[in-house]
Formats: structure tokens, sequence, C-alpha cells
């Protein structure tokens, strides 16, 4: 098994040429992520990261490998969220690490995006305060907009297909609205 290691990680993800690409549907980048680091994220469903967990550095690392890898790895299907739970986790470990500061505000921003991916209301009323700390404007919209999406409907509509659910004729409409993918506008 090729398992990258964290800094191969962080190297790739923080690259310049990459980071334009970060919230993109791109299939290049997707195959590129897929090509380098399959294997990795596999050892990460797995907890064979655990080594990556020494350094606050190497948690980030493994953060980005089960919350974004996995959206790039696995669009449109359940796997895009399968290590949702592990992510958050990592993310609640690292806010109240006495290191976190030590993290810049591009790191720390992808270590609260987990917060931001749950439907858990509760979760996101606890991490606000990181969002609002973090004093980044792009970040605090998106975390506002998710959260209004989460206020009216409980959940997020656009992840009912891969997740299996059927969406309310409320929901359905919405998505139509939005079939362009602008969600958060």
């Amino acid at each position: 098994m090729n398992i990258k290691n964290y800094e191969d990680v962080l190297d790739f993800w923080f690259d310049e040429k990459h980071i334009p690409l970060q919230f993109a549907e791109n299939e290049e980048f997707d195959n590129l992520i897929r090509k380098e680091f399959l294997t990795t994220w596999e050892a990460g469903k797995e907890g064979l990261l655990v080594d990556w967990r020494k350094t606050i550095r190497g948690r980030l690392a493994e953060i980005i490998v089960l919350d974004q890898f996995s959206r790039n790895l696995f669009r449109k299907d359940i796997r895009t969220y399968t290590q949702d739970k592990m992510a958050i986790a990592l993310s609640q470990e690292i806010v109240n690490h006495p290191e976190y500061d030590t993290l810049n505000k591009e790191e720390k921003k992808f270590v609260l995006l987990p917060f931001m991916h749950s439907e858990s209301t509760d979760l996101h009323d606890w991490a606000y305060k990181y969002y609002l700390e973090l004093d980044d404007e792009g970040t605090l919209y998106f975390e506002d907009k998710h959260r209004e999406i989460l206020d009216r409907f409980g959940r997020y509509p656009y992840q009912n297909e891969d997740l299996g659910r059927t969406s309310t004729e409320e929901e359905v409409k919405w998505l139509e609205e939005k079939s362009d993918g602008s969600y958060f506008s």
C-alpha cells in the first residue's frame, strides 16, 4: 500500500496551483487526487493514519484526507460522507489543542470545514465561535449559508440522492431552483 506522508498531503493541497481547484468540481483535479492519494484515503478510513496525530499538522492532513479528498474522490456517492464523523472528531481535537494558533488562516479553514459539512445545528452552534475568531469573511459567509439551509430543511437537500434519502416537495422545488448548483447564493 503506497501511503503518502502527511507533509505530502499538505504540500499538495496548499500548492499554489491547487488552491483555486480546492472547491471546484474539476475532473482532472479529482483524478490527480485519486492517482496520488486513493491508497492514503483508504488507509485513513481504516484508521491507519493514527501516527499522523502526533503533530497538529499531521492531524490537519488527516482531516483533509477524510473530509476534502472524500469529496473529490467520490462525487455523487455515499462515500463522500462516510468519513465526516471522524473528520469532525479530529477537528474538535485540533481547535482545543494548545498549538491550534500555530496554524495559519488557510489551514484553519480546513480544520473548520467538517463542522460546516455537518447537518447538526448543535454542532454549528458550538463551532460558530471558531468561524468568528477566524475572521474570514468568505468562510463566515459560507457557514451562514449552510446554516440557513439547515434551519430551513433540517438537512442538506443536495445530499439526499447520494445518501438514499427521499426529498420533500419543498426540497425538490428548492433543488430545481438551484439546479445550477448555486446552493449558497
